[in-house]
């Protein structure tokens, strides 16, 4: 028969010594992979806030407060500056609200966005205090034609300074319910040459690309001359139907209900954009020729199948 070893208390010392060890084993494994966790969350924290930029929003009407809410939303501190008082819509969007352009730009933001109309943007950008902004400012516009602001900051910029244009091709109506799927077209005109500079123009192209906008990169010149088909002319044959005066009716069809929708969408926009639209893209002018000769071409086309139906009831014979 076999018989078991004796316990003596070295073997009980050995024991505990071996789950003490285990014990400090988990518990340094478990500190181990709780920093690790850890520093890969302050790792995420510190990207999101690197993220993050000054942006000042120079035009802050209904436009610049539209990009502003989703701004905002991502964390971005914003500053505001406009001729009228918009002190209080800037408030509510957590932007702070600047009435004089001497203090905003000695605020040193990232970004100077300028979003006004077409029409004044050129006397706006002359009147800011630039010599009180970081020599290294990135400027960004988003209005609607593309060639005019580029070659205004082109103009009235000095060469330290970075430049951006862009275009939402969408709005306050068309993304209330989120930018996902809408384009965003851009032209990287004048970016300086470090790590840095090119690192902030991205950051600000992001805030538009996380919304799930379809980022399409291209030059002033490409775009200018697409949104005159696409942009202009969907405006022109808009207010063309306003001008009919055209009414909703118990027998819509549904291409009717499109152009009932057409007329909406495009009166709703001021007619300063519009103009702004025509004046301000070269393509504009050469678009309405061309309007005007398919229009004509279209009622010569009609007048001379009616004149020859008239002709043949005239002098023809009928058949006996």
């Amino acid at each position: 028969m076999l018989l078991s070893k004796p316990f003596s208390p070295s073997m009980a010392f050995t024991s505990t010594a071996v789950g003490r060890r285990r014990r400090r084993s988990t518990a340094i494994h478990a500190l181990d992979a709780a920093q690790s966790f850890d520093l890969e969350a302050q790792a995420s924290d510190l990207l999101e806030l690197r993220g993050r930029l000054k942006i000042a929003i120079v035009g802050f009407g209904n436009f610049g407060q539209f990009l502003a809410r989703t701004f905002s939303r991502q964390g971005h501190t914003l500053l505001a500056h406009s001729r009228s008082d918009h002190s209080a819509a800037a408030s509510s969007l957590g932007a702070t609200f600047f009435s004089d352009p001497h203090d905003l730009c000695e605020q040193h933001p990232d970004v100077v966005l300028l979003s006004t109309s077409i029409l004044s943007t050129a006397p706006v950008l002359r009147s800011l205090p630039i010599q009180r902004l970081r020599r290294n400012t990135l400027f960004a516009d988003v209005l609607s034609v593309k060639e005019f602001p580029r070659n205004l900051f082109l103009k009235h910029l000095p060469p330290h300074f970075d430049i951006v244009c862009t275009h939402p091709m969408f709005g306050p109506e068309s993304g209330k319910n989120g930018w996902s799927g809408l384009p965003l077209v851009f032209d990287k005109v004048r970016i300086g040459d470090s790590a840095d500079r090119a690192d902030r123009c991205q950051r600000f192209l992001d805030a538009f690309e996380r919304e799930g906008c379809r980022m399409v990169e291209m030059s002033c010149a490409d775009h200018d001359a697409n949104a005159a088909e696409s942009q202009f002319l969907t405006h022109t044959v808009g207010r063309v139907l306003a001008k009919l005066d055209l009414k909703s009716t118990p027998v819509n069809t549904k291409g009717y209900e499109a152009l009932l929708k057409l007329v909406e969408n495009t009166c709703s926009d001021s007619f300063e954009l519009y103009n702004g639209l025509f004046m301000y893209n070269k393509n504009s002018t050469e678009l309405l020729e061309r309007l005007d000769l398919a229009f004509d071409s279209l009622k010569k086309e009609l007048f001379a199948k009616l004149h020859d139906i008239l002709r043949k009831q005239l002098f023809e014979s009928p058949t006996e």
